[in-house]
């Protein structure tokens, strides 16, 4: 009963495409998926408008790749000093600099005593107040808000330090 519908489908490509080997490629591969559709069990109420709506995806799929290609190709022929460059966060140099600010923040933390490392920590990076602090290690707010501006202070003389800025 779809095959009936062939000329006219071919006809529609070739007007799309203006290639009519191109458009009975796709033709003929929406006349596949037509069958693979029915071959799964599924009832087709109407063939001419699912060969029609397959069609319309191929002519846009097939669109979409040459658009791609072309951007490609477009890129490929551009010397590499006029290519885009990556966005300066993701450029390698950045990359490194933020992994070696990162480390050495790190290695500060890790360069306080255990106990004010801690209260540090547990404030600032899981995020419990002052109180809970407290509460967790057995020592008073003051206590704990003093543990946590040192830290800060730590903090903030290693990113003046690495960015060669004048300290806190």
């Amino acid at each position: 009963m779809a095959i009936h519908y062939y000329r006219e489908l071919l006809n529609f490509c070739a007007r799309s495409l203006k290639d009519r080997d191109a458009a009975a490629d796709l033709v003929q591969e929406a006349y596949a998926r037509l069958l693979a559709v029915s071959r799964a069990g599924q009832a087709i109420a109407d063939p001419r408008a699912l060969l029609y709506r397959t069609v319309r995806n191929l002519l846009i799929d097939q669109c979409r790749r040459r658009g791609v290609r072309a951007d490609h190709q477009s890129l490929e022929a551009m010397t590499e000093d006029a290519q885009p460059a990556l966005p300066r966060h993701q450029q390698p140099e950045e990359l490194y600099a933020f992994g070696q600010y990162a480390q050495a923040i790190h290695d500060a933390v890790e360069g306080l005593p255990p106990r004010c490392r801690e209260a540090f920590v547990l404030n600032r990076f899981e995020g419990l107040s002052h109180q809970e602090v407290a509460d967790r290690m057995g020592i008073s707010r003051n206590m704990v808000a003093q543990h946590v501006i040192r830290g800060m202070l730590v903090c903030k003389a290693c990113h003046a330090a690495f960015h060669g800025e004048p300290g806190p």
